[in-house]
C-alpha cells in the first residue's frame, strides 16, 4: 500500500510544489508575520532577521502570488499592449515582433506580465480604458503614435501611467522613448547621393502615423540640401499595398534610381517588383530598407538597411514604464541612430537613368494587379 512520503512520485511532486510563507518562516525560524513583514520591506524586524528570511526565501524558490495579492486588493503586475491590427491583415512585423521580445525580457525580470490584444484603431481607447478601470494593468505602451493621436488625451485623463514609443513632439504630457529618425533619414540620404543618385524616393507608412511624417521630411529636406531630386509616398502595412504602391512608383514618368523604405516587408516586396519591370538590383535601381530584420538578410539581393538594436529598444521602453508607475518625472529617452550596413542592395547610379533596365527588356511592364480583396486597409509602416 502507498503512503504518503513513500517513493519518488511524491518527491518530485513535493520537490515542485510552490514554497509558501509559512515555508520560508519554517526554514528562517521566524513566524510568518515577521516574514511578510520583511519580503514586504516594512518595519518590525532586524536587519540579521530580515536577511535571514530572504535568504530562506531565495533557497526556497519562494515568489509572490499574484493571484492572492489581486484578491486581498493589491494591484496586479501587468504591463498593456495593443497593437492596432485590422481583422484578416498579417500578424506584427519583425520590428514589432523583437520589439515585444525586449518588453517580455524586461518583464520576466520583474517577476511581471505582459497583456497584449490586436485590435482596430477605433477600439484602442476603450481597451486601454478598460484595462485600467478593472485594475487589470498597472500601465500601458503606445505604439505606432499618430499626428492627432485620440489615446494621448483620453488615456491621460484617466490617470493611465503610459510610455509612449515615438517622438516627444507626438507625446503629449507622457514619458517617451524613440530612436532619432531625422538622423538616421539624413545618413540614408546621403549614402544615396555618394553612390551617384541624383533622383530618390521614400515610401512611408500611412500618412497619419508620426513617425512616417517625421521621417518624410527629414529625407526630403537632406535630399534638397545635396541637390537631390526626391519625393516621399505612401502605403499601407500589406505586402499586396506596397507591391501595387512600388509598380506605380517604378511606372512613374520620372522614376527612381534609389528608393528608402519605411517597412523591410515592403522593400522585401519592391525585389519582386523591380525583377517584373526588367530592372536589376543594385544596377538599375537601389533599394534601402529602414529595419534591418533577418528578413533584410534572406532576400537576393540582401537589402541594404539601416540597423538598431529594437530589442534593447522595447527593453527600454519597459523599464520607463517602470519608472512612470514609480513615480519618476515625464522625460523622454532617445537610444542611439540607426546606422547604415550596406548590402547588395545598393550599388552606383546607372548611367543613363532614362535607360536602366535590361536591353533585352522593356523598361517597367506594367503587370495587371490582381483582385483586391475587400476589407480594412493596413496602418502600419
Amino acid at each position: 500500500m502507498w503512503r504518503p512520503g513513500r517513493g519518488r512520485a511524491y518527491r518530485v511532486r513535493q520537490y515542485q510544489a510552490r514554497a509558501t510563507i509559512k515555508d520560508v518562516a519554517a526554514r528562517a525560524g521566524v513566524s510568518p508575520s515577521a516574514v511578510s513583514m520583511a519580503l514586504h520591506d516594512r518595519p518590525g524586524v532586524s536587519s540579521a532577521t530580515r536577511e535571514r528570511i530572504l535568504t530562506a526565501a531565495r533557497e526556497l524558490g519562494w515568489r509572490p502570488n499574484q493571484a492572492a495579492q489581486s484578491l486581498s486588493g493589491r494591484r496586479v503586475h501587468t504591463v498593456g499592449l495593443a497593437i492596432a491590427k485590422p481583422a484578416r491583415t498579417p500578424g506584427p512585423e519583425p520590428f514589432c515582433l523583437e520589439f515585444l521580445s525586449g518588453v517580455d525580457n524586461v518583464l520576466i525580470e520583474r517577476s511581471c506580465s505582459l497583456l497584449l490584444r490586436l485590435v482596430d484603431a477605433d477600439e484602442e481607447v476603450e481597451v486601454h480604458r478598460k484595462w485600467w478601470q478593472e485594475g487589470r494593468v498597472n500601465g500601458s505602451i503606445l505604439l505606432d503614435v499618430r499626428t492627432q493621436d485620440a489615446r494621448i488625451p483620453a488615456l491621460a485623463a484617466i490617470d493611465l501611467p503610459t510610455v509612449v514609443v515615438g517622438h516627444p513632439s507626438l507625446a503629449g504630457p507622457f514619458t517617451s522613448v524613440h530612436t532619432d529618425d531625422e538622423a538616421a533619414a539624413v545618413e540614408a540620404v546621403r549614402h544615396l547621393a555618394a553612390l551617384g543618385h541624383r533622383v530618390v524616393a521614400h515610401v512611408g507608412g500611412s500618412p497619419e502615423l508620426g513617425r512616417t511624417v517625421l521621417r518624410a521630411r527629414a529625407f526630403e529636406d537632406a535630399a534638397r540640401r545635396l541637390g537631390l531630386t526626391a519625393r516621399s509616398v505612401h502605403t499601407g502595412s500589406s505586402p499586396d499595398e506596397g507591391t501595387r504602391t512600388c509598380r506605380d512608383l517604378m511606372l512613374s514618368r520620372d522614376s527612381p534610381t534609389a528608393v528608402l523604405f519605411d517597412s523591410d516587408i515592403t522593400a522585401a516586396a519592391a525585389l519582386g517588383v523591380a525583377a517584373e519591370s526588367g530592372l536589376r538590383v543594385p544596377q538599375d535601381l537601389s533599394l534601402l530598407a529602414w529595419d534591418d530584420s533577418p528578413l533584410c538578410r534572406l532576400t537576393r539581393p540582401t537589402l541594404s538597411a539601416m540597423r538598431h538594436d529594437v530589442f534593447a529598444f522595447g527593453a527600454l521602453a519597459a523599464r520607463t514604464l517602470f519608472d512612470v508607475m514609480g513615480g519618476a518625472g515625464h522625460t523622454s529617452h532617445s537610444v542611439r541612430p540607426p546606422t547604415l550596413v550596406p548590402r547588395g542592395s545598393t550599388g552606383p547610379a546607372p548611367r543613363d537613368r532614362h535607360h536602366h533596365a535590361c536591353p533585352e527588356r522593356p523598361v517597367a511592364r506594367r503587370r495587371a494587379d490582381p483582385p483586391r480583396e475587400p476589407g480594412p486597409c493596413g496602418t502600419g509602416g
